[in-house]
């Protein structure tokens, strides 16, 4: 037996004999279909202008507008795996996929990132090359498709702006434009000196600041879908405060196996086993406890398990049949 919970999503109905509950669902401020209309419009932005800039950089000899172009192939890299990876999180979940694959997402941030970091490592080691041994540069070419760049990626940034930003993917393709944004206004600012002073370093130099940028962004999206692949608690959770919390409720004696987790960015879930007095209604300390979860810490996705213990050990210390995996809440 099943039921749809308010999103849309389907949730399994608990037994209400049975000292547990379940419940879940999460919520977006934008529909999906909006959020893939924005992002299709972002990518195909990118991808036109990426294709013009590879080629004006290489008749310029400007590593840093084909640095530029490097870092908005990952651009569009990650706005085209933001919109794979929707297609896939909306597949029901069944069969072996239990969460269904709400993850992909995540697993496409991280391959983004990695893709980012090794791209500010070639970027990094050919920035040093060219100042070292700087070549030719023309100028005008440079500040001309910079301030060309800046213009598509400011629309490309607002479009994605407009998307759903709890979303590991769209954020991450939303700081790629944006640091991409930053990169093109210091490429301008090198055209510019090489055009009054001739000094072509300039260039090398607003390439390796495209370099340290994609680093920057690389390494915040692996550590972050790294936390997820992890199941690390979400950085605004306190597992401790939140044991401490739901062992203070009324007819609580005991909390432990708690865990938190996301599914997938900005889907946290959480799991415990809570033992009440033998007198207490441990339906009603359930729902206490998931609104505790719900309204106190924005956990929507629970699964308790409420029992009784026994009379004697009421008031004493709990004799487990299984030892409890992680720290013991107690009133």
């Amino acid at each position: 037996m099943s039921h749809r919970d308010p999103h849309g999503e389907e949730a399994h109905a608990h037994d209400p004999h049975r000292g547990h509950g379940h419940g879940h669902g999460h919520g977006h401020g934008v529909s999906v279909d909006a959020d893939r209309r924005c992002l299709t419009a972002a990518l195909v932005l990118i991808t036109g202008f990426l294709a013009v800039e590879v080629v004006v950089g290489l008749v310029a000899g400007s590593l840093a507008l084909i640095s530029d172009a490097g870092h908005m192939l990952t651009d569009a890299a990650s706005i085209l795996l933001a919109l794979i990876a929707m297609r896939l999180a909306a597949r029901k979940a069944g069969g072996a996929f239990t969460y269904g694959l709400q993850r992909a997402e995540v697993l496409s941030a991280q391959v983004n990132g990695l893709t980012l970091l090794l791209l500010a490592g070639y970027f990094l080691y050919e920035g040093v090359g060219r100042l070292i041994n700087p070549l030719a540069v023309d100028g005008g070419w440079v500040v001309t498709t910079a301030l060309a760049g800046i213009a598509v990626n400011v629309v490309a940034t607002w479009l994605l702006a407009k998307a759903d930003r709890t979303s590991l993917n769209v954020e991450g393709a939303f700081q790629h434009l944006l640091n991409d944004l930053y990169a093109f206004i210091g490429t301008a600012v090198s055209g510019v000196v090489v055009l009054v002073t001739g000094w072509n370093r300039a260039d090398a130099v607003a390439s390796l600041a495209v370099a340290a940028l994609m680093a920057k962004a690389g390494w915040g999206l692996v550590r972050d879908a790294g936390r997820i692949f992890m199941e690390a608690a979400p950085r605004e959770a306190r597992p401790d405060e939140i044991g401490a919390k739901a062992a203070a409720l009324e007819g609580v004696v005991e909390v432990h196996d708690l865990h938190v987790w996301e599914v997938s960015s900005g889907r946290p879930a959480l799991s415990a086993h809570i033992l009440v007095t033998p007198e207490s209604d441990c339906h009603a300390v359930r729902e206490a406890a998931e609104q505790l979860l719900h309204g106190g810490h924005g956990i929507r996705h629970t699964t308790l398990q409420v029992d009784h213990v026994p009379a004697l050990v009421a008031t004493g210390p709990v004799d487990h049949c299984v030892e409890p995996h992680g720290p013991v809440h107690r009133r």
